[in-house]
């Protein structure tokens, strides 16, 4: 049934974030902030100025939410997928593979369902992991009270565009290499092993992220720049700002380090929904 696709994309979400949340707190200090000079000086820094505790910032929040994220991601993937192909995800998984056309624009629509639902939950997430003290936000409540004290109901969708220029395309990127990579890994007639799930899921992390990770760094500088960051106007003002100051290689900050997250979140990530999908919807 549908929302079985989103009660199962929901809990990996979790599983998922509870993985990766130490290094994407690494990484958007390294992107939105210019005093650490790479990824084993961030975590030096952040470990000898705020203990283990300084790498899960923010993570309070993306847990009470995070769930709802993914299970819009992953939901309305397969929902479309269903629409598009005029099947269901167990027939799929019985060797009826989907297009790459179709799984592109239905991992396109993912993406753009979730920017609207993620955007002030994103920012809130980056606000937190950004302060390298508890000076300014308390907690997640208090964060969205400031933002809307000082910068209005608009400050809650600040990085908003830069948002939706990652994840839209990107999550049709997402799903694609998933779905080559677990066809390629699986013999002909069988179901997909955990094996080919892990390393599907792992790879189509790193390929989406590859890509994301320009229009990453903006959205983290637009996010920060209410917190007492750099200020910029807009999506164009900080690429323009960005190059200037830092060069081309700005825009790749990060990408180690997402590199690195990324795989294993993934491949847990995608392990977990389908191993729950096989609960949910047996094959018969």
């Amino acid at each position: 049934m549908p929302f079985l696709e989103f009660i199962a994309g929901s809990i990996s979400g979790a599983v998922g974030l509870a993985v990766g949340h130490p290094l994407d707190t690494v990484k958007v200090r390294l992107q939105a902030q210019s005093e650490y000079k790479g990824i084993f000086h961030c975590v030096a820094k952040t470990y000898s100025n705020e203990g283990v505790r300084g790498f899960f910032r923010g993570m309070a929040f993306p847990v009470l939410t995070t769930g709802i994220i993914n299970s819009v991601v992953f939901g309305s993937y397969s929902n479309a997928l269903d629409y598009l192909t005029q099947s269901r995800h167990s027939d799929r998984s019985e060797g009826k593979p989907a297009s790459a056309a179709h799984v592109f624009t239905a991992g396109c629509f993912s993406g753009l369902v979730q920017v609207l639902c993620s955007v002030p939950i994103d920012l809130v997430k980056v606000r937190l992991q950004g302060q390298t003290t508890a000076d300014r936000y308390r907690g997640p409540i208090h964060c969205v009270a400031v933002i809307l004290r000082e910068e209005g109901p608009r400050g809650l969708f600040r990085g908003g565009l830069a948002l939706a220029l990652r994840d839209i395309p990107c999550y049709g990127l997402y799903f694609l290499p998933y779905e080559v990579t677990r066809k390629a890994l699986t013999e002909s007639g069988k179901q997909p092993g955990t094996f080919a799930i892990l390393i599907a899921g792992g790879v189509a992390g790193v390929v989406t992220w590859a890509f994301a990770n320009p229009m990453d760094v903006v959205k983290a500088r637009l996010q920060m720049s209410g917190a007492g960051g750099r200020e910029y106007r807009g999506v164009l003002h900080c690429i323009r700002v960005s190059i200037r100051e830092e060069g081309g290689r700005v825009f790749f900050k990060g990408l180690l380090l997402n590199s690195l997250r990324a795989f294993p979140v993934n491949a847990v990530t995608f392990l977990s929904y389908e191993s729950l999908m096989q609960i949910f919807c047996p094959l018969r």
